[in-house]
């Protein structure tokens, strides 16, 4: 059996999330340019967060936490996963019909429930136009998942990992095209995204496929291994309705005051950027790694993948969180501040992504730390973990609103983050020394952090230089580009002069499949 290079398959996966969130940040660039903060955009955002929302049920999170551990084990004793893809496909299909058509008959009542706040104003009605539209996504982006769960399981990341990119290349081209053709710009976006989601499902079908696995689904079927499978994803299914509630909670804050929405949506998606490159890259390919190694019982091997995941998940993404909290507002001025987007919402978005910046750690470790469980096909433990991190979510946002504003959602995904994070952390110490960090990782922590914080003084020195340029129209884009090249060059000096990371081991990772 192909064995899974850990590795090399997070740089798979990171390389074409990178471009995902890339150019998904270019869209959001154009959002903001042509259509602005406003009641338009949080009717937007507050519509394609509904189908997202039940693919956190139904895709990349609760089904294949379920799926990926079962079908990786198949595939590792050529036990049928084929057949057993295929059953799974049917019955997430007929499902996902259902809850389609449901949705589209009861979408006023969703949007209520989503957006309380819109009631009475003209972002409801535009919501349940545009939620009509778009909620068809959830049924072909729920199957694209399944199907890049099998490539993934496979070892084959990389068309599953590039497929996200059509999304964004897409809807760009809608945007585009309404602002040299005219009409509303944002009608051509909406109608483009359930196109986006039939383009991603037809790629990663196309590579399972010719991967050996064909994904036909066909009359739905209650089997044992079904039956297992949706035991399995109920706790997972309602840990990650925890998650999207914890959304939920902080949408329903934000929709009372005016833009915010908008604003939490745009300093999402910044900080998105090094979590989808780091963090999901590292889930996706940890967990059927971990899955095949237990099934081997190759303990030794399991403990070495999740301690270097963990080791390099932080030694990018803790740079990357200490940059936002340094110099959030010249990142959102110089990218979004244009068109439709005024100073003043660029400096409500970075106060957003400073206090996102300062949860990012915890975001990714949950991503290394929930294989752990999920691997095991325990999918109990992590819910019950998410209960906790839902009501330190909820208590925060709502009773932060009052005294702080719009901007205390942000303060509370950040703080129940961290929250999750821990709980995460000491309960996977009862797996004994294979859920352990080893001695190694505990040595570099340590020396990644300094070498951070010496990066973020460097910045802050960069920040007082460079600071003129970034305000001036015709070198901004220059002054922000010569800033982040200090900053990853000031890093890799300090933490090279620290012992944090080595070059040579990366070389030699690649060398082993590690």
């Amino acid at each position: 059996m192909k064995p899974i290079r850990l590795i090399s398959g997070v740089m798979t996966v990171g390389f074409w999330t990178l471009m995902s969130r890339v150019l998904g940040l270019v869209r959001e660039v154009f959002l903001l340019a042509y259509i602005g903060p406003g009641p338009v955009l949080d009717a937007f955002v507050a519509a394609f967060r509904l189908p997202n929302m039940f693919r956190r049920f139904f895709g990349e999170g609760a089904f294949n936490a379920a799926f990926v551990p079962m079908f990786s084990k198949r595939y590792e004793a050529g036990e049928d996963a084929q057949g057993f893809a295929r059953e799974a496909m049917s019955g997430l299909s007929f499902v996902l019909l259902i809850l389609t058509g449901l949705a589209l008959l009861f979408m006023p009542a969703l949007v209520w429930a989503t957006a309380g706040g819109f009631a009475g104003t003209e972002s409801f009605d535009l919501t349940v136009g545009y939620g009509r539209v778009m909620f068809p996504y959830i049924l072909f982006i729920s199957l694209a998942a399944l199907a890049s769960g099998v490539l993934n399981a496979a070892g084959h990341f990389a068309a599953a990992a590039a497929a996200p990119v059509f999304l964004n290349i897409l809807v760009i081209g809608a945007l585009l095209a309404g602002n040299l053709f005219g009409g509303e710009v944002i009608w051509w976006v909406v109608w483009m995204v359930p196109l986006a989601g039939v383009v991603h499902l037809g790629i990663v079908w196309v590579a399972a496929r010719r991967a050996g696995v064909s994904l036909m689904p066909g009359r739905p079927r209650w089997t044992p291994e079904m039956k297992q499978l949706v035991t399995i994803a109920i706790p997972a299914a309602l840990s990650g309705g925890v998650m999207q509630i914890n959304l939920l909670v902080g949408q329903q804050v934000a929709s009372n005051f005016e833009k915010a929405v908008g604003w939490l949506y745009a300093a999402d998606r910044l900080y998105q950027l090094p979590l989808g490159v780091v963090g999901i890259a590292v889930g996706i390919v940890l967990l059927p790694d971990l899955a095949r190694r237990l099934r081997a019982e190759d303990h030794d091997g399991a403990r070495e993948a999740y301690s270097r995941a963990g080791e390099v998940s932080l030694a990018l993404t803790v740079p990357a969180a200490v940059a936002l909290i340094v110099m959030p507002l010249p990142l959102v001025s110089v990218l979004f501040e244009r068109g439709q987007t005024g100073s003043d919402d660029s400096a409500a978005i970075a106060m957003a992504v400073a206090i996102y910046g300062l949860g990012l750690p915890s975001f990714v470790l949950q991503k290394v730390l929930q294989p752990l469980f999920y691997a095991r096909e325990d999918t109990k433990t992590p819910f019950r973990y998410a209960l906790w991190s839902m009501v330190v979510n909820a208590v925060l946002a709502i009773g932060l609103a009052p005294i702080l504003g719009w901007i205390a959602p942000a303060i509370a995904t950040t703080v129940a983050g961290w929250f999750m994070a821990i709980l995460l952390l000491i309960g996977g110490r009862r797996f004994g020394e294979v859920a352990r960090f080893d001695a190694r990782f505990k040595r570099r922590i340590w020396r990644i952090s300094f070498a951070a914080i010496g990066m973020g003084a460097v910045l802050w020195c960069g920040l007082l230089i460079l600071g003129p340029a970034l305000a001036a129209t015709g070198w901004r884009y220059l002054a922000l580009a010569g800033l982040v090249g200090l900053g990853m060059v000031s890093y890799f000096v300090i933490g090279r002069a620290l012992g944090a990371f080595y070059p040579h081991e990366l070389k030699a990772a690649f060398r082993r499949g590690r």
